[in-house]
């Protein structure tokens, strides 16, 4: 969950400068919030400071991060895509409008995932980075 943690810039680089290959920003992030990155954060493309996935409360499992989302302040591609899908759009309005429990649901999530097998072998890898496969080398 994207509630909790940080990141660092090299992975928001192409949002911020270079989206779509043309040197352009990605336009689904807020304008303001993409300007005060580059401007304090993320200064060159090959920046790598660390950045809180959620600012003002990364060290705290709350429902804070969809807050931020909804402004189109999220970190990731993925955290804006969010918006984009009216299921997903529709849980994140129920979970700030207090209509759906965010913990009873991340709880049973979490329960869900425990039931998933271990994959072992060929079956399955740790990543080195979590959104890129590893290399056979």
């Amino acid at each position: 969950a994207h509630t909790i943690g940080i990141t660092s810039c090299d992975f928001v680089t192409k949002r911020l400068y270079n989206f779509t290959g043309k040197g352009d920003q990605d336009p689904s992030l807020d304008k303001f919030y993409a300007a005060n990155l580059k401007k304090y954060k993320c200064k060159t493309p090959a920046d790598k400071t660390i950045l809180e996935m959620d600012p003002g409360s990364f060290t705290t499992f709350d429902t804070h991060y969809y807050t931020n989302v909804v402004k189109r302040r999220g970190l990731f591609t993925t955290d804006g895509s969010l918006l984009t899908d009216s299921t997903a759009r529709s849980y994140i309005d129920g979970i700030l409008n207090g209509s759906i429990d965010f913990f009873k649901e991340f709880g049973l999530s979490m329960e869900k995932m425990g039931r998933i097998e271990v994959k072992t072998g060929t079956e399955g890898e740790i990543r080195k980075v979590c959104g890129v496969v590893n290399s056979s080398n």
